[in-house]
C-alpha cells in the first residue's frame, strides 16, 4: 500500500481519540503490505529518556505480526487550533523502518502540496544509509541482515 490521505486520516483519528482537541498530541499510522493500517501514539513520561516516538508501537506490532510495513506517517498538533504537522521520521524511526527496506514510504512536510505533506522513500530521506556499508555490494541490507 502506498502512503495516501487514508493513512494520514487514520493517524489523525488516533491522535484525536487519545488527546483532547485543546491539548498537544500526535500519532502515527503505518500500512502493512496486506493493506491493514496500524496506529499508535508515543509514550509520554516525566522522564523524557523513556518516552517513545509515536511510530514505535505500530512498528513493533508489525514486527510482532511478521508483516512488512510499506508506508508510515506521523502527525502532530501543538495546541488547539494549530495546523496539523506531518513529521518526517527521526533518525531512530528511520532506522526502525529500515528493516523493511529503502522503498518504505514516509510522510514529509511539503508546503507546495495542497495537503501540506508529501511522500518520500527512506532512500530519498536518507540517501547515504550507513547499513549499506556492511553489504558486499553496497546495497541496502536485507530484512534478514537487519534482523540478525
Amino acid at each position: 500500500m502506498r502512503l495516501d490521505q487514508a493513512l494520514v486520516d487514520a493517524a489523525v483519528a488516533q491522535m484525536e481519540r487519545r488527546w483532547p482537541a485543546d491539548e498537544p498530541g500526535g500519532a502515527a499510522a503505518v500500512y502493512l503490505e496486506d493493506g491493514r493500517i496500524l496506529t499508535s501514539v508515543g509514550l509520554d513520561n516525566l522522564n523524557g529518556g523513556v518516552s517513545l516516538c509515536h511510530e514505535t508501537g505500530s512498528i513493533c506490532q508489525a514486527y510482532t505480526l511478521n508483516k512488512k510495513i510499506t508506508a508510515s506517517v506521523c502527525v502532530y498538533r501543538a495546541s488547539a487550533g494549530d495546523r496539523l504537522l506531518i513529521l518526517p521520521p527521526c533518525g531512530v524511526c528511520q532506522e526502525r523502518l529500515a528493516l523493511w527496506g529503502p522503498d518504505v514510504q514516509v510522510g514529509v512536510p511539503d508546503d507546495a502540496n495542497v495537503a501540506g505533506w508529501g511522500v518520500r522513500t527512506l532512500r530519498e530521506v536518507n540517501p547515504f544509509y550507513w547499513g549499506s556499508q556492511f553489504t558486499e555490494d553496497g546495497a541496502w541490507p536485507t530484512f534478514e541482515t537487519h534482523s540478525t
